[in-house]
């Protein structure tokens, strides 16, 4: 065996697994069925040597095969002065050779990286967020007054934006109707957007009683697949027309949003919503800037060695998910044009490779600074995304668990919280 520490990420080992060895691991497994399988026409543990080569010889030759690179593997870690602890992932098998004299093999081992986050400080942008104005104060309350009034019914003889429509209606894709396509006495506010493109609009100027038939199509990124992109024709009826009625904006509608205690006022209202505000400016100033930019400014700030192997899987990753999105035709062009899924599946390398150092470091700081997510944060995470992409949530659950998916979803969450918490912390929040 030769082994080769690379850098501080990696390590190599080549050599020969001779045939000898094989065969030892075939004996030893051999006999441990021979005593433990019960095989038809024999005793428990009487089972001659021979009939189980005989009839398992690929599942022996597999298993056997497997012992020896596992030990050849375990091997090569200990001649590396490694310890178990510090290895990561699985190792590449970039050479496995089978010849008359055993398999010639040799290994990529991915190590642990070691490195210091001196002055992280540097990488996190200073920012003032936009003072609240008292009247983005005032739009806001006037806002949660008009979404919790009451409904009453409309003097109006026709419906219009900003009138609530009471109606009927029925949704058919090629004359057929579709499940959720339905709803007897819903109220739709017209102008809300809450339904498809064209749908709301379509309603504006029926009268009571009034029966139509209108055209709309799904968007293309709809939520449901079915439906997504198509055309459809919904049967709708009018039964009244209605509208919010006036609420007064006093001490105690103050109390109907935040409590009925004594000090809640329109005042101590108002000092919450502009709370909130300034937590929603915040908010979106970090996701829609602030966090992609100490991405790129970590990125380019630290460098070390990283592992050949971790950065392989997540190039794998990218590399399936780019497949999953071609045409048909594309799919076909790639699996008979072996050079062109290689050049692909390099192209996700620059990427690749930046995930996975953001990753080792977002890891370390998460440690730093004592921050964890545990496994019932990310299932409730998860339920309520899946919820509002109208997807079933035990589904995308299953697959994510299935597909070995949740660990990333994990690291994303700790990723959002170190960041948050790095900005925060670096801005007096």
């Amino acid at each position: 065996m030769k082994t080769q520490r690379v850098n501080e990420a990696n390590a190599n080992a080549s050599g020969n697994i001779s045939t000898d060895t094989i065969n030892k691991h075939t004996e030893t497994l051999a006999n441990h069925y021979a005593k433990n399988m019960k095989i038809d026409g024999f005793r428990k543990g009487k089972v001659p040597v021979s009939v189980v080569k005989s009839r398992y010889k690929e599942n022996l030759k597999e298993e056997s095969r497997q012992k020896s690179i596992d030990e050849f593997y375990t091997n090569a870690i200990k001649e590396l002065g490694l310890e178990e602890k510090e290895i990561i992932g699985q190792p590449l098998i970039v050479k496995f050779d089978e010849k008359d004299t055993g398999i010639d093999i040799e290994l990529k081992i991915g190590i642990t990286p070691k490195f210091e986050l001196d002055n992280i400080s540097s990488c996190i942008p200073k920012f003032e967020l936009e003072k609240v104005t008292d009247k983005q104060v005032e739009e806001h309350i006037n806002r949660l007054a008009k979404d919790r009034a009451p409904a009453i019914e409309s003097q109006e003889k026709e419906l219009k934006e900003g009138l609530i429509g009471n109606i009927n209606f029925e949704g058919f894709v090629d004359n057929v109707a579709f499940d959720g396509g339905k709803a007897e006495n819903f109220d739709l506010m017209i102008g809300s957007k809450q339904f498809i493109p064209g749908f709301e609009e379509s309603l504006i100027g029926m009268q009571i009683n009034e029966e139509k038939t209108i055209d709309v199509k799904f968007p293309e990124n709809y939520q449901a697949p079915n439906l997504a992109g198509k055309n459809a024709q919904f049967k709708v009826k009018l039964n009244s027309i209605k509208q919010k009625a006036d609420v007064k904006i006093d001490d105690a509608f103050a109390k109907s949003i935040i409590g009925k205690k004594e000090e809640n006022t329109l005042e101590k209202l108002k000092q919450e919503v502009k709370k909130d505000l300034e937590k929603e400016a915040k908010f979106k100033l970090y996701n829609e800037k602030l966090k992609q930019e100490v991405l790129e400014n970590i990125s380019k700030t630290f460098n070390f060695d990283l592992p050949e192997n971790i950065i392989e899987q997540e190039m794998s990753v990218l590399f399936n998910n780019e497949v999953s999105t071609l045409k048909q035709e594309e799919l076909e062009s790639l699996k008979k044009d072996k050079e062109k899924g290689k050049a692909l599946f390099e192209a996700q390398r620059e990427k690749a490779t930046t995930s996975v150092k953001v990753t080792f470091i977002m890891d370390k700081l998460a440690k730093q600074e004592k921050i964890s997510v545990d496994d019932n944060e990310v299932f409730q995470t998860m339920y309520y995304e899946s919820m509002m992409n109208g997807q079933n949530p035990q589904e995308v659950i299953e697959y994510y668990r299935k597909n070995n998916l949740l660990p990333a979803v994990k690291m994303a969450i700790i990723e959002d919280r170190v960041i948050t918490h790095l900005l925060d912390k670096n801005n007096g929040f």
